[in-house]
């Protein structure tokens, strides 16, 4: 049965408003999944503010290009089901890593849209690598700290060195007076 040209466009709105929403889009090929196998991934996702769609990859296509993404034509082929990232890419990617591995490579990750950049599976690989966003955070800041703390106490030597002198001066003073 044929779908309508309205049906077409609120498919197509719905892919666009999706694709606003995520900071990364995963490409896969999901021959070979079960339902019970999808309906199970897409609620794994789901907790960890990602979303899995089967898509319609014409309709999607014109989505990719409403919503100004690039549109990788080698990921459009076949059966492809895309993995949003509605919150943070690294987990999501995870999870998908995990399930091409628990499904025996019944999902296969085909790459992945990071902001403009283009990822092949092996990128997707090192995305899902990346360790959370609050170990990062907490990295970069002793990145910055060390140095800082550094140059305070370098800083602070001529001062805490003139002090010093000052404090045995006086000490030798008074054993001299008494």
């Amino acid at each position: 049965m044929a779908i309508s040209r309205e049906k077409k466009e609120q498919i197509v709105a719905g892919y666009v408003e999706l694709l606003s929403k995520s900071q990364a889009i995963v490409f896969t090929d999901f021959r070979g999944l079960t339902v019970s196998s999808v309906t199970q991934l897409r609620n794994d996702l789901r907790q960890i503010g990602g979303v899995f769609q089967i898509v319609k990859n014409t309709l999607f296509e014109r989505a990719l290009i409403e919503a100004g993404i690039p549109v990788p034509a080698e990921q459009l082929k076949g059966a492809v089901a895309v993995g949003y990232c509605l919150e943070e890419a690294p987990p999501v990617a995870k999870k998908l890593m995990d399930f091409v591995r628990e499904s025996g490579d019944r999902l296969a990750i085909k790459g992945a849209i990071v902001g403009d950049s283009y990822l092949d599976a092996d990128g997707v690989k090192g995305l899902a690598e990346l360790p959370p966003r609050e170990v990062l955070l907490a990295q970069l800041l002793g990145a910055v700290q060390g140095p800082a703390s550094t140059l305070v106490s370098t800083v602070m030597a001529p001062m805490r060195d003139l002090v010093q002198v000052l404090h045995a001066r006086s000490e030798q003073g008074n054993q001299e007076a008494a």
